[in-house]
């Protein structure tokens, strides 16, 4: 048992404050410092830094006495068979094990190193038929090393870019081959930013170093070699074996739910139960969500039954041709199929993959005599996640202070209205290219159309480490994130990040405004851009229409 104030990770007391925008706006305009509850103060040129910090701190600083291993549910995609199943995509996360300068072999990990993830995909399309391929844990959400060079948008050549990075990086001599190099159905690709397109959920448990040193030598002596099977040997089947090497019959598949094979959902499903019934495991549950941009929206996983209760393309069929089996897939779901991730990670929420728990006792923890009730406990469970999911209220008082800060936007005329947002990173990714630098972090080369309908060449940092770099963009910088906002806001809530993510987008968008507002009063030796969006044409193709009057940047096809 766990005492009510031993190793307190959050502050409920910090979802108390419904306007983050307007205190840190005004606080920037003035050029003040903010200062934290502890006392410490920080320049507004800093917070980038500090808030890029937190972040990566979720993920790789916090202490902990005892490593992990979950089960990673991926969102399902609109490709492929995953069209028809909605079945998603299942990996393992391990936190104590790394690869060891290879994807194909993996050692413990080093201090400092984050875990990694290990999948295995119908074909990963390498030189050889490899069954599985580990990357290390920020490779796999964000496509960089370091979460503070995550970027902050995405589409489909962002991810190409990571992706290409990473190949260079870290598959020399394993994809050599044209196919390898050039082909977009190669699944090692799947491993690098997942976060791009699709959210995930990682049902994490605790383990010993012993299992961990176990797995490592059973999995660098057998040949890793792909036998993939739909039915029999999937992505799926692949994390019921590693998990049941740590706990044998952790993870099972549901056949009556899932027609005899194994699903992600299943994974997920099973080990949540097994860690029920095996308190001291401390299963938690972990959210990443998709980054916003021009990517498709994932969806959420289904089991067979669940798909065919939800799809009137399974249903209609059955209705014609089989509709006594209607009845007997709806009770098999309604009884023992339903598991609802976003549920599961509501009643278990963390921050970050370092525990929430101290291994302090209670009877350790508190002064001699005292105790501690189930209420309290109960309560400061309660006010834990309330303070990294957020309350409806909180969520309510944070959409009221974004449209402020969105009409504030438009009065300052940085945007012309809140519709245009939809729009910022279609128009941001149209003909842009894209560049990373040593570390990963993203930077986009536009042209802007001047005045006198010269183009101006401009840059923007779309990483979280660059955004506010010297040379980036201020008023595209301050789009970027007023739009990322917008759609985080609008997302439903398997989509949408959690309360601390979502402040700490917030402290970027209160940054970017002094810079944005400066850069659009400033005289410029450049040409003044046009007043509205007028958008460059490729030739041959119809100019694009053209949004209310507002001195701000837009951007030219190229």
């Amino acid at each position: 048992m766990k005492s009510a104030n031993a190793n307190r990770s959050l502050d409920p007391r910090a979802a108390d404050n419904p306007q983050p925008f307007a205190a840190m706006r005004a606080g920037l305009v003035r050029g003040r410092r903010h200062t934290l509850a502890n006392g410490f103060s920080v320049p507004p040129a800093n917070l980038p830094v500090l808030f890029a910090f937190l972040l990566a701190a979720l993920l790789t600083l916090v202490p902990r006495a005892s490593a992990d291993a979950g089960v990673v549910l991926n969102e399902s995609l609109d490709t492929s068979v995953a069209r028809i199943t909605g079945s998603g995509h299942s990996a393992v996360y391990l936190s104590r094990v790394c690869p060891d300068n290879s994807p194909v072999k993996m050692r413990l990990c080093r201090p400092g190193e984050q875990g990694s993830v290990l999948s295995n995909y119908t074909r990963l399309g390498e030189d050889s038929p490899y069954e599985w391929n580990i990357v290390p844990l920020s490779i796999y959400l964000y496509g960089v090393e370091n979460p503070a060079d995550r970027p902050l948008m995405s589409s489909k050549e962002i991810k190409s870019a990571l992706e290409e990075r990473y190949r260079q990086k870290y598959l020399t001599g394993l994809c050599d081959t044209k196919k390898c190099l050039t082909s977009n159905s190669a699944e090692w690709r799947e491993m690098v930013g997942a976060t791009l397109e699709r959210s995930l959920y990682m049902f994490v448990v605790k383990t010993s170093v012993e299992q961990d040193e176990a797995l490592i030598a059973a999995y660098n002596a057998r040949p890793n070699v792909n036998h993939f099977h739909g039915a029999t040997n999937n992505c799926a089947d692949f994390t019921r074996r590693v998990m049941d090497f740590y706990f044998p019959h952790a993870v099972h598949r549901d056949a009556l739910n899932d027609f005899f094979m194994t699903s992600p959902k299943a994974a997920a499903h099973s080990l949540t139960s097994f860690a029920d019934a095996n308190p001291e495991l401390e299963l938690r549950v972990v959210h990443f969500t998709q980054i916003p941009g021009t990517i498709k929206r994932s969806s959420e996983c289904r089991s067979g039954t669940e798909e065919i209760y939800h799809s009137k393309k399974f249903l209609a069929p059955l209705a014609v041709f089989a509709w006594e089996a209607i009845p007997a897939v709806t009770a098999s779901y309604m009884l023992t199929g339903r598991f609802n991730p976003e549920h599961q990670y509501e009643a278990r929420a963390s921050a970050g993959l370092a525990s929430p728990y101290g291994d302090a006792s209670t009877t350790a923890a508190l002064p001699e005599g005292e105790t501690v009730s189930v209420r309290e406990l109960a309560a400061e469970e309660a006010d834990r996640r309330d303070a990294v999911i957020g309350t409806k209220d909180v969520w309510k008082q944070n959409e009221e202070a974004f449209a402020a800060t969105v009409n504030q936007a438009v009065s300052d005329e940085i945007i012309p209205d809140r519709a245009y947002l939809k729009h910022v990173f279609t128009t941001l990714n149209r003909g842009a290219k894209i560049s990373a630098d040593s570390n990963g972090a993203l930077w986009l080369d536009l042209t802007a159309i001047t005045k006198d309908s010269r183009g101006e060449q401009l840059r923007l940092g779309i990483s979280a480490s660059n955004l506010y770099a010297p040379g980036s963009d201020a008023q595209f910088a301050y789009q970027l994130m007023l739009a990322r906002i917008d759609r985080e806001l609008a997302a439903p809530k398997h989509s949408r990040e959690n309360l601390l993510e979502y402040r700490t987008d917030a402290a970027l968008l209160s940054s970017a405004n002094a810079p944005a507002l400066a850069q659009k009063s400033s005289p410029a030796p450049a040409p003044r851009r046009r007043t509205h969006a007028t958008i460059s044409a490729k030739p041959g193709t119809a100019p694009a229409k053209s949004v209310a009057a507002t001195q701000i940047s837009f951007i030219s096809q190229q």
